[in-house]
């Protein structure tokens, strides 16, 4: 199937190395806006040099606009902002800690240049994140949009930047069942999700796309998802299908990554190929299902698919797809696979024990408090 001739076009970001440089151009080219939302934002490189930028926008007349979380971003001082604040540009924390929903994040990445260039992805502003993701830096992936999708993406960064500094019961009044949308486009989808009413747009999608695929490729940086996804996958592998899951082989949250190997003998046993990336910490949000590309700030977890704020672009465009299975390519070579039979001996009552716990906590209880939190701020 040819790829549509629209518009927009998309070009992949390998690592932190590539993704800063791009970002950085364009807030330097940028004439009449700039618009930043992360959830983790940190003084150092490349964070620095993001400010500094920025400031330079604002200073020759480019209003610049930034929102960035609170939970994620504890570490930096509301100061840091001050010289963008001095300088015209405005900023705003996302749901700062003193409000009572401190369970509920803005875990998504988006900068916007003048509605025309945006970007997404998993990266964060943080010096770990700098790198090619193989010799230093973490392993994570993102896309350049160029054309009219970014300013759907521009118009979903308003909403969440207007809504910033409300307390979470006002902002839940106001979002209602809004935190979860689908916005199609010729150029792609724009799923976006959260917390409260409302079916998860991005595991809908999911189940759909899965229901007929031949092919499924993903790298994920935190991988619990539900029940009915974990079925839709093996179902692939079981009716003939190709599944190849790429998973950290060391994360920066070792909890996350004893549940995931909770599910690593169901999956190997369906036929599920699973590999771990070797060479750094994996960050990484990647979706392939046949011609489809998933892209954005969602991981397939608890909390990404039913209570952080994420961003993620479906796009149906096999040219993209095709980038993106040689990214996955590129980074199948840096993994070592997991054996059925090999992980099954390396099983101790010991090991399946922190699993099972691990995946309790991550799977069950997080999302138990989470709901009792939201049930309290209606």
């Amino acid at each position: 199937m040819a790829a549509p001739d629209h518009n927009t076009a998309f070009r992949w970001l390998r690592n932190g190395d590539e993704a800063f440089a791009a970002m950085l151009a364009a807030i330097e080219a940028a004439k009449h806006s700039v618009r930043l939302e992360t959830y983790i934002f940190s003084a150092g490189e490349p964070g620095n040099h993001f400010l500094e930028a920025l400031v330079r926008a604002q200073q020759r007349g480019v209003p610049v606009y930034v929102v960035v979380d609170s939970w994620g971003s504890q570490d930096l001082a509301d100061s840091y902002w001050e010289p963008l604040r001095k300088a015209g540009g405005e900023f705003r924390w996302f749901n700062e800690q003193t409000h009572r929903g401190f369970m509920f994040r803005d875990h998504r990445k988006l900068l916007v240049c003048d509605e025309q260039f945006a970007f997404v992805g998993g990266f964060n502003h943080a010096p770990e994140y700098v790198g090619d993701g193989v010799q230093r830096g973490w392993c994570d992936v993102g896309m350049h949009v160029s054309g009219p999708l970014a300013v759907q993406l521009a118009d979903s960064f308003d909403k969440m930047f207007t809504r910033a500094e409300l307390r979470h019961r006002a902002f839940m009044r106001l979002m209602g069942t809004g935190a979860h949308a689908r916005i199609a486009s010729p150029d792609g989808d724009l799923l976006m999700s959260g917390p409260g009413r409302g079916f998860s747009t991005l595991k809908r999608a999911l189940r759909t796309d899965l229901k007929n695929a031949r092919r499924v490729q993903i790298m994920a940086a935190y991988f619990l998802p539900t029940w009915k996804l974990r079925r839709a996958l093996t179902a692939v592998a079981r009716r003939g299908g190709q599944v190849q899951i790429i998973l950290p082989g060391q994360s920066d949250v070792p909890l996350a990554q004893l549940a995931s190997r909770r599910l690593y003998r169901t999956l190997l046993a369906a036929g599920v190929e699973i590999y771990e990336y070797q060479p750094q910490i994996l960050h990484a949000k990647l979706i392939l299902i046949d011609d489809l590309a998933y892209v954005g700030s969602a991981n397939l977890d608890t909390r990404s698919l039913h209570i952080n704020y994420e961003l993620t672009l479906r796009l149906g465009n096999e040219r993209v797809a095709e980038g993106g299975r040689q990214l996955f390519t590129e980074n199948l070579a840096r993994c070592k696979r997991i054996g059925r039979e090999e992980w099954r001996a390396s099983q101790t009552f010991w090991s399946r024990l922190k699993q099972r716990w691990a995946y309790f906590i991550l799977a069950r209880m997080d999302l138990y408090l989470a709901r009792r939190q939201l049930a309290g701020l209606r």
